[in-house]
C-alpha cells in the first residue's frame, strides 16, 4: 500500500461520499490548496488505490426491487475434468443480475448477490443461468427482506 498521509486520507474519504465535488471544493472542505488536491487525487488514482467513479442508482425505480444472496457449492470435476473455480465465479460475474461475486471459506464456495424485479425472476436466473453453469453442485438462495445498510465506503 503507498503511503497515505492525513491529506489523501481526507480526500479520500470526501470522494469516497461523493465522487461528483470539484478539486475546489474538495479543497474547501479539507484546507488543502486546489493544486495539492488535484495532485493528491491524480497519484492516488495512478498507483491505483480507486477503482473507478459510479453513480448509486434507485434500483426499485428501475425495475430490480429484489436482492437475493445465492450461496453456490462447487463441483471440481466435470465429465471427469478439472473445473475452475475462479473461471466459475467469472462466469457467474458475467450475468446482468449479478451485483457480486466472492469465492468464500466455510460450507459454501461462492456467494453471489443479485438484483432483479421480483422473486420469480431471482428464481429463474437461479434456475434458468446459474444451475447451469458447469461446476455448480448445489445452490442455496436467500431473499432479502429489507436493507438498513448498503455501501462501498471503506472506513479510513
Amino acid at each position: 500500500m503507498p503511503n497515505l498521509d492525513s491529506g489523501d486520507l481526507k480526500i479520500l474519504r470526501i470522494i469516497q461520499e461523493n465522487c461528483r465535488l470539484t478539486a475546489r471544493e474538495i479543497s474547501d472542505m479539507t484546507g488543502l490548496p486546489v493544486t495539492t488536491v488535484f495532485a493528491k487525487i491524480k497519484r492516488i488514482e495512478k498507483v491505483g488505490l480507486i477503482k473507478g467513479y459510479h453513480a448509486v442508482l434507485k434500483a426499485q425505480e428501475l425495475g430490480a426491487s429484489t436482492t437475493a444472496f445465492i450461496f453456490a457449492s462447487f463441483s471440481y470435476k466435470n465429465d471427469e475434468k478439472a473445473v475452475s473455480q475462479r473461471k466459475v465465479a467469472r462466469e457467474i460475474a458475467n450475468f446482468p443480475e449479478v451485483q457480486e461475486v466472492h469465492i468464500i471459506s466455510g460450507e459454501w464456495d461462492i456467494i453471489i448477490k443479485v438484483k432483479a424485479k421480483d422473486v420469480d425472476s431471482i428464481g429463474k436466473y437461479v434456475v434458468d443461468k446459474l444451475r447451469l453453469v458447469k461446476g455448480i453442485a448445489k445452490t442455496l438462495t436467500c431473499v432479502v427482506f429489507e436493507s438498513e445498510k448498503e455501501s462501498t465506503s471503506i472506513s479510513l
